[in-house]
């Protein structure tokens, strides 16, 4: 359903940017629990293990039906350094920015964005997200969201991320 870009351009230094594909899903299972660990969402290792499962299973279905796209920056020896994906959902018709027409395609929903501890600072979240703009240009996306971690605010800022007046609300936990 989506085409990748046949050729994905690769910010060259000590690693590749390469496609994911189905037998990704237990790596970028991994990413993501490591991701929240960081930002202190997860408060034990059972909850860990868990998201980990659930998250894998969810995203061999998701890599199959074309509803997470995601690319890796692997090093030179073969080890996944980084990671950034797409969760694609279908949205209902809405305007499109610059308010010029009405827009109908999906969104694309950043997530998973995540470099190993040693890796960081040397620019490779940034190579990533341009690639998964660019990716996102060429399928014809109207806009690209995001989440964004207090760590990562910055680098989304700097390629173009602008803050919107989303909020969240929380149903009351049940009474056990």
């Amino acid at each position: 359903m989506w085409r990748l870009p046949s050729a994905i351009p690769t910010f060259m230094t000590d690693y590749q940017i390469r496609a994911c594909n189905q037998d990704d899903a237990a790596t970028i299972a991994h990413h993501r629990v490591a991701m929240f660990r960081e930002m202190g969402e997860i408060p034990t290792e059972q909850l860990a293990h868990e998201l980990r499962e659930k998250s894998a299973k969810a995203l061999a279905s998701a890599l199959v039906d074309e509803t997470y796209i995601g690319w890796f920056a692997v090093s030179r020896d073969g080890d996944v350094v980084a990671g950034a994906g797409a969760h694609i959902k279908p949205q209902l018709p809405r305007m499109a920015h610059g308010r010029t027409h009405v827009e109908v395609a999906p969104v694309p929903l950043v997530v998973n964005v995540y470099t190993e501890p040693e890796w960081r600072r040397r620019g490779i979240a940034r190579a990533l997200m341009r690639v998964l703009m660019d990716w996102a240009v060429s399928i014809g996306a109207d806009r690209v969201v995001l989440h964004a971690s207090d760590d990562g605010r910055p680098l989304y800022l700097a390629l173009g991320f602008e803050p919107t007046n989303e909020m969240r609300w929380f149903p009351p936990e049940p009474h056990v």
